[in-house]
């Protein structure tokens, strides 16, 4: 499960890629938009600005916006600065691998295993869904909202 505070990056990443080549956006109007807290997503937006996937302009028309076009940031990358690496245990993980004590076995363990497919399967996921992805996703949804399905 992400945290609440990787939901509030996402969710702002998307407000900043729908607006994106719009110029910046207020904090308080994504915090608005999104019903984020204020003081939270400043905090989000400054860690997301210092790793270079945002920019920030002070003053009169000042505000939040992507450092790249939409479709070269992914999910992955956000969610990976936010809550570290993907991986459900560390000795799977490639950024942060770290062998379990009582492990007898790593290459057998059937655990490391399973769980390493998980980490693949997601990173596979995340790393391939650029916000662009998401923006289109949404507007398809948005559009068969209402409709009705059938299949035989």
């Amino acid at each position: 499960m992400i945290s609440a505070k990787s939901k509030y990056a996402l969710k702002a990443m998307l407000v900043l890629s729908h607006e994106y080549g719009q110029g910046p956006i207020l904090i308080s109007e994504i915090a608005a938009r999104e019903k984020i807290p204020r003081r939270f997503l400043e905090i989000i937006l400054l860690e997301l600005k210092t790793v270079g996937l945002l920019r920030s302009k002070k003053g009169k028309g000042g505000g939040y916006q992507l450092s790249r076009p939409p479709a070269e940031i992914t999910v992955g990358n956000v969610l990976r600065i936010l809550e570290g690496p993907l991986a459900p245990l560390p000795c799977v993980s490639k950024t942060a691998y770290q062998r379990c004590a009582e492990c007898v076995d790593e290459r057998a363990c059937a655990i490391r295993i399973v769980m390493k497919d998980v980490r693949d399967a997601t990173a596979r996921i995340l790393d391939s869904t650029t916000f662009a992805d998401l923006l289109k996703r949404a507007q398809i949804a948005a559009r068969g909202r209402g409709a009705i399905e059938f299949s035989i």
